[in-house]
Parts: C-alpha cells; structure tokens; sequence
C-alpha cells in the first residue's frame, strides 16, 4: 500500500474504532455523518480536480498506488472521507467531555467578522492566485453558512477546530514533505502566497477550516432533521 494510503487508514482508524464508546456514540450517527461526507465531497472533488488539470498543485508517483479516478489518485478520494471523519469525532469527543463548551456569542460575532474582513481583503486583493481565492471563498461560504444557520456550533468550532488543527498539520505536514524524502502533494508558489508553516502553505490552515466547517454543518443539520 502506498504511503499516502497508509496517511489516510492511521488517520481514520481510531476514530473509527472509538465511535462505538458507549460515551461517543458516533456510530449511530453515521447515515448523517456519511451522507453529509459525500455531499462536500462534490465541490471539493471538482476543485482538486480543476486545480490538478491545470497544474496549481499535483501528487508525487512515488507516494501512490498508481490508480486515478478523474485525474486524482484514489488516495486523495479517500482523504475526502477519512480526514473530516476523524475530524467530526474529534469535535463530538470534545463536546462529549464538556458539553458546554463554545465561546461567547459576543465572541462568536467578534471572531466571525474579523475572519470575513480577512477572506474578502484575500479575495480582492488576491485574485490573481487561484488557490488564495478559491480557498478564501470557499471559507468564506462555509463562514457564512454556519453562521446564518447554526451559530452554536460555530461558537463551539471556533474551540474544537485548534484541536482538529493539530492532527490536520500533522498530516499535511507528511504530505507536503515533512520527514520524507520529496513530497506527496505539491503546489505551484505562483498561485499562493508563497508562506509556509514548516512545508504547509498557509491557506492549508483556511482550507481545513472550509472543509471540516462545512462538514460539521451539514452534518449537524441532518442529526437535526433526524430529531
């Protein structure tokens, strides 16, 4: 197996293993969890693919098992499913030892507006970088969407997603280079702004507040409609 597979399967394995803690539960939530997996899914598979066609980043051969569906390695499919997987149940077992948790709603407002006067001064000022503009986009939406449709959570994601940060940089850490020889996935500095933490692009950071934002939004919305 690939060493990217590999990343993917250590990334899921105990949160998928710990799901069934009588305290998590995760498990009982997974038609909504799964289903709300798939539905990011889409833009994000379209994103990756346009980004890989036109060469603004791509995947290292060596690190892959060598089977593609639509441009992209199986391996980054699978990353789409593991990685918020492991990223909801890190956010459910937060809120499972202190329920309570979450940030003011003065805060909550507070941290929101800044992080919108952030992605649109991105957006306006770099929209000659696809990946600072889509990513800021994407952000942005994702921003607005738990905000206009479930503030709670977005008081208690503003907490939770600095723990969700750590495994994440971990990960892309591997990915983009750290402790290997090369790296899995590359990006072309002429479409970002070219500042790294150690060997992640910093818009890696907005990039996984979108996607897990998104996630746990849908995800929340459908436990909701189940209720």
């Amino acid at each position: 197996m690939s060493l990217y597979f590999w990343i993917n399967l250590l990334s899921i394995s105990v949160p998928f293993v710990v799901s069934f803690h009588p305290r998590i539960k995760l498990y009982k939530q997974w038609r909504a969890l799964f289903t709300a997996i798939f539905i990011v899914l889409i833009p994000y598979i379209v994103w990756d693919v346009y980004f890989t066609e036109n060469g603004y980043w791509g995947f290292n051969p060596t690190y892959l098992s060598g089977f593609y569906i639509f441009s992209l390695p199986i391996e980054e499919w699978l990353f789409f499913i593991c990685i918020p997987y492991a990223c909801v149940f890190t956010h459910e077992s937060i809120l499972a030892i202190n329920p309570k948790l979450g940030v003011s709603e003065k805060a909550t407002n507070s941290i929101s507006a800044v992080l919108t006067l952030l992605f649109v001064f991105l957006i306006i000022t770099q929209y000659n970088k696809a990946y600072t503009l889509v990513d800021s986009v994407f952000a942005l939406i994702a921003l607005a969407l738990a905000y206009f449709t479930n503030r709670k959570l977005l008081s208690q994601f503003f907490i939770t997603f600095l723990f969700m940060l750590i495994p994440f940089f971990i990960v892309n850490g591997v990915l983009t280079g750290s402790g290997i020889e090369g790296e899995v996935v590359w990006y072309n500095n002429q479409e970002n702004l070219g500042a790294r933490l150690f060997t992640i692009p910093i818009e890696d950071s907005a990039y996984a507040f979108s996607m897990l934002l998104f996630n746990l939004t849908v995800f929340k919305f459908f436990t909701k409609k189940k209720a």
